[in-house]
């Protein structure tokens, strides 16, 4: 094998200084036209050096240019060959490569991949498309002047997208299923147009016995004390310049209670809401009656249909005049309830259970074009990690994170995780709440107020403190425990990034299982085509699978 001289000049350049003096000797003492020969293993040593020369010249010019072309990232990774741009598409058919791929092996541990902010504002804040202009305002729903002077003194300007779509629908008295992401303001969507409904047909006092049972015409059924409070307090403020009495109703306490809490100040409320076991227990010992009942709402109603849940919502169920079937548009002479199922995820068993008292079929549904999808406007993290690192990864979060005027949920699977976690977050001298469902209902009361108005900005809790509860004061949510299901997930990941919240806030997730990890994928899967979580119905109509 010979080189003609021009390779052999080149090839020289890259042997040390010695041998290529005395190979430019030897070749300088050739008479024109004469070769050298190299060794074969000098050759390829010489082309082996070129090769990866230039090979490193060539991924730095591409892993430049990929920078270039990338611009802002839709998935951060720790592996940034496996980070997604904003701009690349998934296909629906395609199977992307995930991060999460390889997480079951124990030498994952250590790996995280991040979901950026793709917007700023809530997808509940974004105004309408522009050929429609911005919306109607409150007033220009048609709504009462009490009830606009009531969102006045709870200073809420214009509607979200939700009460945009809901407040029509519900105030022509159609019974509806209301589906929309965590955080867009569902409250005010069903409270306002009922409340409205109210007003406009108002009724003379019943003539009842002052040892008479409380007869509402709204009835509000809530999951838990802290929602009930919270959703009270937002429903007084409304009825306040109206004159409706409304009332709470949650139980812990001697039967004396509930009677106390439906007639105080004075009887005749006009709005009850309260808890499934209080309202059944009223109900049994007929200091409350429905007969009067004109609306019905159901808010959270995943968390209602919980097997606990079951019995003590047919029961209430059972006594309220549903039985003429499901209202249509509400007309001078209608006498049907009217119901209003809400929530942002739904249990499978729902229609089965509504269907036992009222006709399923004519309800309308209402839902919004985010339901169901990752919130675009908060980061979340996804962190692999062994369980014995959790801690360890948990109170450095903490140390990070500052106190003033940051709050922070920690999520926990069980009460035993709560009270063990909050054991040892005292031994660090770290000032924090608890909150989990097996405590007592007096040392319930008064912990997540008292979260809310920021005298302690942390608080370990259950999936309790997931469903519904304002916490637009929260900036970090941390899953301890990674949830068990994707419902469970949305619900968590809700708590931040909330309408009326200052900062979108971001979600750390700790993921330790195998099973974790199979959500996990789910996730990074959905995120990456940018579509819904899957295995989740917004219809009330459609029958539960088969396998579910």
């Amino acid at each position: 094998m010979a080189l003609s001289r021009s390779g052999v000049a080149a090839g020289l350049q890259l042997l040390p200084r010695r041998l290529a003096a005395s190979g430019a000797a030897a070749a300088g003492a050739q008479p024109p036209g004469s070769v050298v020969r190299v060794p074969w293993a000098l050759r390829l040593r010489l082309q082996r050096g070129v090769q990866r020369r230039r090979r490193g010249q060539g991924e730095e010019a591409a892993a430049a240019a990929a920078a270039a072309r990338r611009g802002k990232l839709l998935l951060r990774s720790r592996r940034p060959e496996l980070s997604q741009p904003r701009w690349q598409t998934v296909g629906r058919w395609e199977r992307p490569q995930l991060v999460s791929a390889g997480w079951k092996h124990r030498k994952a541990c250590g790996d995280y991949f991040q979901l950026e902010p793709s917007q700023e504002a809530a997808p509940a804040l974004q105004e309408p498309p522009a050929d429609e202009g911005q919306g109607p305002s409150f007033a220009e729903m048609g709504l009462q002047p009490a009830l606009l002077a009531g969102l006045e003194g709870l200073s809420i300007g214009r509607p979200t997208g939700v009460q945009r779509l809901a407040i029509p629908a519900l105030r022509r008295g159609r019974s509806a299923l209301c589906a929309a992401e965590t955080g867009s303001g569902k409250t005010l969507a069903y409270l306002l147009p009922l409340l409205d409904r109210l007003l406009s047909r108002p009724e003379r006092p019943a003539a009842e016995a002052a040892a008479g049972p409380a007869s509402p015409r709204g009835l509000v059924v809530l999951p838990s004390r802290e929602l009930a409070a919270q959703v009270g307090a937002v429903a007084a403020a409304l009825c306040r310049p109206a004159g409706l009495q409304v009332r709470g109703l949650t139980g812990g306490g001697a039967a004396g209670g509930l009677r106390r809490q439906l007639r105080a100040p004075e009887p005749g409320a006009a709005v009850v809401l309260g808890t499934p076991g209080a309202l059944r227990e009223a109900l049994r010992r007929r200091f409350l009656a429905l007969g009067r009942l004109r609306w019905m709402v159901l808010d959270e109603a995943d968390a209602l249909m919980d097997g606990s849940f079951t019995e003590p919502l047919e029961e209430i169920l059972a006594h309220a005049p549903l039985a003429a079937g499901a209202p249509g548009p509400a007309g001078p002479g209608e006498s049907r309830t009217q119901v209003v199922v809400v929530g942002a995820t739904f249990p499978a068993g729902l229609s089965q259970t509504l269907g036992k008292f009222t006709d399923v079929g004519r309800f309308v549904t209402l839902t919004t074009q985010s339901l169901h999808c990752l919130p675009p406007h908060v980061q979340q993290k996804f962190l692999r990690l062994k369980g014995r690192d959790k801690l360890p990864e948990l109170l450095q979060l903490l140390k990070e994170c500052p106190m003033s005027g940051r709050a922070v949920l920690i999520f926990c699977n069980s009460a035993r995780t709560v009270n063990w976690l909050g054991y040892i977050l005292d031994d660090h001298k770290i000032k924090h709440l608890r909150l989990q469902g097996q405590m007592s209902a007096d040392a319930r009361a008064g912990i997540f107020a008292s979260f809310q108005k920021g005298d302690v900005s942390i608080l370990v809790c259950t999936d309790l403190a997931s469903r519904g509860l304002d916490t637009s004061g929260v900036q970090l949510v941390v899953n301890y425990d990674f949830p068990d299901t994707l419902q469970d997930y949305l619900h968590r990941v809700g708590r931040v990034g909330r309408v009326g919240s200052k900062a979108p806030g971001a979600v750390v997730s700790f993921v330790t299982h195998r099973w974790d990890v199979d959500l996990v994928r789910k996730i990074e899967t959905a995120a990456r085509k940018r579509t819904g979580l899957p295995g989740m119905d917004s219809s009330i109509n459609k029958p539960p699978s088969k396998g579910g």
